[in-house]
């Protein structure tokens, strides 16, 4: 199986006979559920090929998910770290799999009171950003000060190691996103790509497991809020085999409902999100930028990779228009 070689994860793990499928939607890191016939786990590793500097990091994902599920918050219990890269080609974790569904399908969101399931993400995000890191041992996972300076630097490095086309627009958002940075308030763990497909969903709609923790740090908990909200009216959702947004389904909250919902739970002020909207939109078109590099060199596993790269003019022009108050 391309990026797993299930023989030598069969021997490094002593196990009986493996078998392993690769789980659909990823855009990064590769998850595979794995199983000896008894037992069922989840396998992450690094993409294929283009690695940028501190992304992909297992070690880091291995961390934080240890440190959250003890802590209670619904993410998988981990079971094993291994760094050396002769037992599959790169470093990879298990965790337990968690039974539950993830929603991309519009139709099936149909058949779902969406208002509800909505509701519940949020509540989630806002629960993750009232942890205390220092009391579940996350304490030094980042650095909270200067955190949204260092976000705008960080992701204009990335999209100069993933730049492979010129994209309109995208160096004077940056430079608009530069020029007035909040400041930002006290720093909480941030998941980085928080959004629907990245939690599983149990049949009572409640949250099983937040996935994907790849670019988790300690940092400004708006910034995680307005990924939502863009991720939200973003048409990354398909009918009948079109692109739609969750905002555009029946029952969807509004993003102004959406942020009401986190500003009630959190007891954080979000009456001014313009700038961290912006920020989100340039973060997102860096991340499908990067996606859309590795496609062209044939870098990718799964379908779906193609229409990657058109995503990411429309993402830098709302960017812009987060800046301007729209």
């Amino acid at each position: 199986m391309k990026g797993l070689d299930l023989p030598k994860l069969q021997a490094y793990l002593d196990s009986p006979p493996l078998t392993a499928t690769m789980f659909a939607g990823g855009r990064s890191n590769l998850t595979y559920a794995v199983t000896d016939g008894s037992n069922r786990w989840v396998l992450r590793r690094p993409p294929l090929g283009h690695v940028l500097p501190t992304a992909h990091d297992m070690v880091r994902e291995y961390r934080v998910l240890s440190a959250l599920s003890s802590a209670g918050f619904p993410v998988p219990a981990t079971v094993r770290i291994c760094d050396d890269i002769s037992v599959i080609g790169a470093p990879f974790y298990l965790m337990e799999h968690v039974d539950g569904h993830i929603y991309r399908d519009a139709d099936e969101l149909a058949a779902v009171d969406l208002g509800e399931l909505t509701l519940r993400l949020v509540d989630t995000l806002a629960d993750l950003h009232s942890l205390d890191p220092e009391k579940i041992g996350l304490g030094d996972f980042g650095r909270p000060e200067g955190f949204n300076e260092r976000q705008v630097r960080r992701w204009k490095k990335q999209l100069d190691a993933s730049r492979s086309r010129d994209l309109s627009g995208i160096e004077e958002l940056h430079a608009r996103l530069a020029t007035d940075i909040p400041a930002g308030g006290p720093g909480t763990v941030v998941h980085g790509d928080f959004r629907l497909d990245n939690v599983l969903i149990g049949p009572s709609l409640e949250v099983k497991a937040v996935l994907d923790w790849e670019m988790s740090t300690l940092g400004d908990p708006l910034s995680d809020l307005a990924l939502m909200l863009v991720y939200a009216g973003r048409p990354l959702l398909f009918r009948d085999g079109k692109p739609i947004a969750p905002t555009d389904l029946a029952g969807h909250p509004s993003l102004g409902e959406m942020a009401a919902r986190y500003a009630g739970r959190s007891g954080r002020d979000v009456g001014d999100l313009h700038w961290y909207v912006g920020f989100a939109a340039f973060k997102l078109a860096v991340i499908l930028e990067g996606v859309h590099y590795r496609f062209t060199k044939g870098q990718t596993v799964g379908a779906g990779f193609d229409t990657v790269g058109a995503m990411v003019p429309e993402l830098i022009e709302q960017g812009h228009r987060a800046l301007e108050g729209h």
